[in-house]
C-alpha cells in the first residue's frame, strides 16, 4: 500500500511529505517529496542591488538558525573581498552562532520528546530558548530573523549589560543540560523508542554527504569549526562531539540526539572563554561603504547546527552577485532518510526523521 505522511503531518517537522510504500505497519520504501517552501533564494540573491542585501534571505533559509546562516555568507563574501575583519567583530559573532546553535539544538531535542510522546522536555526547551532569544533581541531588536551578522561587521555592538546576562545565562543552563538527559535521554521510554533504530553506518553517512550531529553519531570525528577552521574558532579549548553508543549502536537515533546534548555543552564552553577575553573595538569600522568585488569566485563553509553550510558565490565585478548557490546541510542529511528507513516500522519512521532535525526552509530554498 502506499501511503502519504504529509505535507501536514506534525511528526515532518515542516512542510515535506514523505510517499511510504508499506506492507501493513513496516516500511518498504520512503520517497520524500520536497518543494512546499521554495522560496527562490538564489535567484533573489541574484537580483539583489548589492551583496549585503542578500543577509535577510539568509535569514529565511534555516530560520531556527538564522543567525549561522548569516555566518555562513558573510564568510564567503569576505573571503571573496580579502577583507580584515576587527576582532571585536569576530569575537561577537562566534558567541551569536554558539547561542544559535543552543537555540537550534533545543528546538531539536523539545520537538524530538513530543514525536516519541514527551510532552514535558518541549516546555523547558522552549523556556530556556527564549532566554537566547531575549539576548538577540537586546542586541538587535529581533527575536527569529536578524539582518545581524553584515559583511565586514555586524549591525549593532553590544549592548552595556550583554556581557553578564549572558554569563548569566552560561551559569544557570549547564545544570539544566544534566536535568534534560535526566528527564528525557535516558528515560526508558525514549531509550527503547531510539536505541538500534535508523542506524546511519559510517560509509552511508559519508557516500551521501552527511554532516554535522547526523555524521559524527555514526562516529566520525569531523567539525569544519576546528578541522577546517573559520573566524577565531582555533583559539579556544573544546571538543567535538562523537557518538559513542553509551546506549544502542553508533549512528542510531538515540546518539543522534546525545550528539546534540552534548553539543549544547561545548557551546556554553566557548562562549563563556570569547566573554573573558571579547576586545574592545568599532564594530562597524571594516564595512565596506560599497562592495564591488574583482571577477571571480569563492567558496566558503561553516559549521552550521545540521552540519556543512557552504556558499559559492560567483562574483562577475559589478555590485550584485552573478551567482549564489547555498549547500544546505539538511538537503544532503534528509536524503539518507530512505536509506535509513526500509524494514522499519511506521512509528519508528517519525523517530528517524525527527532525528534528522531538518529545516524545510533550508531544504527547499
Amino acid at each position: 500500500m502506499i501511503i502519504n505522511m504529509g505535507p501536514q503531518h506534525p511528526s515532518t517537522h515542516g512542510v515535506l511529505r514523505l510517499e511510504l510504500v508499506v506492507d501493513g505497519e513496516i516500511v518498504v520504501d520512503v520517497i520524500p517529496h520536497i518543494g512546499y517552501l521554495h522560496r527562490c533564494f538564489e535567484k533573489h540573491a541574484e537580483h539583489m542591488s548589492n551583496y549585503q542585501q542578500v543577509i535577510p534571505y539568509c535569514d529565511r533559509m534555516d530560520y531556527v538558525a538564522a543567525m549561522n546562516m548569516e555566518f555562513g555568507y558573510v564568510v564567503a563574501v569576505e573571503r571573496l573581498l580579502k577583507l580584515e575583519i576587527p576582532e571585536r567583530v569576530e569575537h561577537i559573532r562566534v558567541i551569536m552562532a554558539e547561542f544559535q546553535r543552543i537555540a537550534s539544538h533545543l528546538i531539536a531535542v523539545g520537538t524530538y520528546g513530543i514525536d516519541i510522546g514527551a510532552f514535558t522536555p518541549f516546555l523547558y526547551c522552549f523556556r530556556d530558548r527564549e532566554m537566547i532569544l531575549d539576548l538577540f533581541e537586546m542586541t538587535c531588536g529581533a527575536r527569529l530573523l536578524y539582518n545581524y551578522m553584515w559583511v565586514g561587521g555586524v549591525s549593532h555592538d553590544l549592548p552595556p549589560d550583554f556581557i553578564p546576562r549572558a554569563k548569566a545565562f552560561c551559569s544557570y543552563f549547564k545544570p539544566k543540560i544534566k536535568e534534560f538527559n535526566d528527564l528525557l535521554t535516558f528515560n526508558e521510554i525514549f531509550v527503547k523508542r531510539t536505541t538500534n533504530v535508523g542506524v546511519l553506518p559510517v560509509d552511508v553517512a559519508i557516500n551521501y554527504g552527511c554532516s554535522g550531529p547526523m555524521l559524527r553519531a555514526s562516529g566520525v570525528d569531523w567539525d569544519l569549526r576546528r578541522d577546517d577552521p573559520y573566524s577565531i574558532y582555533k583559539k579556544f579549548d573544546w571538543e567535538v562531539c562523537v557518538g559513542k553508543a553509551e546506549v544502542g549502536v553508533l549512528g542510531d537515533c538515540w546518539n543522534r540526539h546525545m550528539v546534540r546534548m552534548r553539543e549544547m555543552e561545548q557551546s556554553v564552553r566557548i562562549i563563556e572563554q570569547v566573554l573573558a577575553q571579547i576586545p574592545e573595538g568599532n564594530v562597524q569600522s571594516a564595512i565596506p561603504r560599497r562592495i564591488r568585488p574583482n571577477p571571480g569566485e569563492v567558496y566558503a563553509r561553516t559549521e552550521s547546527p545540521r552540519g556543512e553550510l557552504g556558499f559559492y558565490v560567483v562574483s562577475d565585478g559589478t555590485t550584485s552577485p552573478y551567482r549564489v548557490k547555498a549547500r544546505s546541510p539538511a538537503f544532503v542529511n534528509l536524503s539518507v532518510v530512505p536509506e535509513i528507513s526500509r524494514g522499519a516500522m511506521i512509528a519508528d519512521l517519525v523517530a528517524i526523521v525527527g532525528s534528522t532535525d531538518i529545516v524545510l526552509g533550508e531544504v527547499d530554498r
